[in-house]
């Protein structure tokens, strides 16, 4: 038996398959090298505007514990935080979605290039997310830094 820690983010990801033969057909044979994995039973994806949601994983890499596997859309408009299962169903926030049970997610296969979504943060393989009260105070941190021009070359506001 493998333990969990032992697992490659390839095989974490296949996990959450419901045909992991077909999820690495697709990583290896189509055309954009992604596939769709179905949220709620292993994660949930919170997805925020791009911008805030890049600035809110730079404030979660500052933190000792890793932040959990981050998402970023071909054209980072949106950018998607691995969380706890049902965690989308009880989030509340403006201009923040959920994807949890019977929503649907592209992933690209770990560690490629690929011309659609992309990994900000690569999974770990040993189940690691993003703790959701962590990621509030994240993005807290991350609007305030952009209302008082911090992170953008600007400083704070005395």
């Amino acid at each position: 038996m493998t333990l969990p820690g032992a697992r490659t983010a390839v095989e974490w990801l296949v996990a959450a398959a419901p045909d992991p033969d077909a999820c690495r057909w697709e990583w290896e044979r189509a055309p954009l090298g992604v596939a769709l994995l179905p949220a709620g039973r292993h994660w949930d994806v919170l997805v925020v505007p791009g911008e805030l949601g890049r600035a809110a994983h730079g404030v979660l890499r500052l933190l000792p514990a890793p932040p959990g596997p981050v998402l970023a859309d071909s054209g980072d408009a949106r950018v998607g935080f691995f969380v706890p299962p049902g965690t989308a169903s009880r989030w509340i926030g403006t201009g923040v979605r959920g994807a949890g049970r019977g929503s649907w997610i592209a992933v690209p296969y770990p560690g490629r290039a690929a011309a659609g979504p992309r990994w900000l943060e690569l999974p770990d393989g040993r189940g690691t997310l993003t703790d959701p009260a962590l990621l509030e105070l994240a993005l807290h941190e991350a609007a305030a830094r952009a209302l008082t021009g911090e992170g953008r070359g600007g400083r704070a506001k005395p």
